[in-house]
């Protein structure tokens, strides 16, 4: 018999693309997927990866191999849902998936009150970039800044936060507005709807730093460094931060809560969106 754990590891290297991508993905080491992928490799009798490319690929004998195994992956995520879905209490873990500076600056300072509303709920919360898939059970209830279109979910907008441009007091009374130096994204959020409207506002004018990190562009800005555009929840509550205003119209990201339709009626689940909708009001 194949082992379910073998074949759940080559599966995710197959979407994955990478060792490195896979491990992530599964929260082991590198190591502990190829040696699952070679284990696989002997029970099944056949070789599925190519290991002579830097890059991973599988072979054809792979190839259908994933093609296979996927559905049954799907169901085993299904049957854990299904599994989950007939807890009846309001204990049992919960895994939120949020960006990371919203789940820094907004989740975690308020989940003390979760806590003391609903003790036996135990929160993992992930800050990441990247979308969590609430099909494989990553996450259980995420907050993204864009509609999530995934079939099986069920989508709530919980509000919306505006942005501004801030720079620390002392830079912004002594730099006259045309001087302005700014601090902004890298490549790689150059297509973010905060850097699209900064780049409006910017013009010819010099950009002194571009980061992908939106603590690293706090620190920055609070340093004297320039003026970067950041979010109210964040300026507005950091003293060492004033709003400068612009004549461009404001731009505010919505926030949309998305949970797996299997898990919307488990009462952990519950609680813990009406929490994130309560974080969001606060």
């Amino acid at each position: 018999m194949t082992d379910w754990e073998d074949l759940h590891h080559f599966i995710t290297l197959a979407r994955e693309g990478t060792l490195s991508a896979a491990a992530r993905s599964l929260g082991v080491d590198h190591a502990t997927v190829a040696r699952r992928v070679a284990a696989l490799e002997e029970s099944t009798g056949l070789k599925l990866v190519d290991r002579r490319s830097r890059a991973t690929s599988l072979t054809a004998d792979g190839k259908r191999i994933a093609e296979v195994a996927i559905p049954m992956e799907e169901a085993a995520f299904a049957v854990g849902r299904a599994a989950q879905a007939t807890k009846p209490g309001l204990d049992g873990d919960v895994t939120i998936s949020a960006p990371p500076n919203f789940a820094s600056s907004v989740i975690a300072p308020q989940l003390v009150r979760l806590r003391s509303q609903h003790p036996g709920i135990r929160i993992k919360l992930i800050g990441e970039k990247r979308r969590a898939s609430l099909g494989r059970r990553e996450a259980d209830v995420a907050l993204r800044l864009m509609r999530p279109v995934e079939a099986g979910l069920f989508v709530r907008k919980l509000g919306s936060f505006g942005f501004s441009l801030y720079g620390s007091p002392a830079y912004l009374e002594k730099t006259a507005p045309h001087a302005l130096a700014f601090i902004g994204y890298d490549a790689s959020m150059a297509t973010s709807p905060q850097e699209v409207w900064l780049r409006g506002i910017i013009g010819e004018r010099e950009v002194v730093l571009r980061t992908n990190d939106l603590e690293t562009q706090v620190a920055a800005a609070r340093s004297g460094l320039g003026v970067a555009a950041l979010p109210h929840y964040l300026g507005d509550s950091d003293p060492g931060l004033k709003r400068f205003a612009v004549a461009q119209k404001p731009l505010s990201r919505d926030v949309w809560l998305a949970v797996h339709r299997d898990l919307r009626q488990v009462p952990a689940v519950r609680a813990v969106m009406e929490f994130l909708a309560n974080c969001l009001r606060s």
